[in-house]
């Protein structure tokens, strides 16, 4: 997308977390698409600067951190209401998946890491958007959650247990924010990211032959599904988990 394709300005902000590339940075071009300004977050300077050059530096803005870090989540804030204004939709993307085996033999304080920047960094984020200007002004929430969250995942467990608690976190949040503030969740299935490629690599087509639209999902797809549930057309839904899998879970039917 080019500074000359975009749309007026929609006068909204969004602040999406872990968005230097993959999933996040599909929500932030969809909201740039839509005419929303944007500050997106991660982990490496570059990346960032190469996203935001690319997303469109007069829209969009950058701050670099540790999603678990809460001097990074109140820096991250602050600097969106110094340029912005405001804060009116939050994009919990962050998260890490740093281990793939059983169960029985995960570590666990590499659990507990999962659960600090999975969980807690988007909880923190949430405190910080409600206090700084939504609890007076309203707007909308998105947590990327995951179908490992809403069903058994072999061998990254550690990782569907902090989705499941997203999805929980998800009706907390919308419960006590509400009439305010809607808050949802979407649960992907496998999106082709850098993230998720060990899910896939070498093996694509025998991957998505098991989905039921035959193909798996690309960052795209959650853009557009965060772009709606930040949107007017979802003023009525609230606390809720919309499952993104092109049909997988169709397959858990008997057979």
């Amino acid at each position: 997308m080019t500074t000359k394709e975009l749309p007026p300005l929609s006068g909204k902000a969004a602040l999406v977390t872990g968005a230097s590339r993959g999933i996040g940075y599909g929500v932030a071009e969809a909201l740039v698409a839509r005419g929303d300004r944007v500050c997106i977050t991660g982990r490496g300077e570059d990346a960032l600067k190469e996203a935001v050059e690319q997303l469109g530096a007069d829209r969009v803005i950058a701050v670099a951190g540790k999603a678990h870090d809460e001097a990074h989540q109140a820096a991250a804030v602050e600097r969106v209401m110094e340029a912005f204004g405001r804060v009116d939709f939050l994009v919990n993307n962050a998260g890490t998946n740093p281990v793939f085996g059983p169960i029985a033999e995960l570590d666990l304080g590499v659990a507990r890491k999962v659960y600090e920047t999975n969980v807690i960094s988007a909880l923190g984020f949430a405190q910080q958007t409600w206090k700084a200007w939504q609890k007076e002004n309203g707007g909308a929430i998105v947590n990327i959650a995951s179908i490992a969250g809403v069903s058994a995942s072999p061998f990254i467990g550690a990782y569907g247990m902090s989705k499941a608690a997203m999805v929980n976190l998800t009706l907390q949040l919308a419960h006590e924010f509400a009439p305010r503030v809607r808050v949802n969740a979407i649960a992907p299935a496998v999106i082709k990211t850098r993230f998720a490629e060990a899910l896939y690599e070498g093996r694509e087509a025998e991957a998505a032959a098991a989905y039921p639209l035959g193909r798996l999902g690309v960052p795209e797809d959650i853009g557009g599904a965060a772009a709606f549930l930040t949107s007017d057309q979802s003023d009525w839904i609230t606390g809720q988990t919309l499952v993104v899998d092109g049909g997988i879970f169709l397959n858990a039917g008997v057979h």
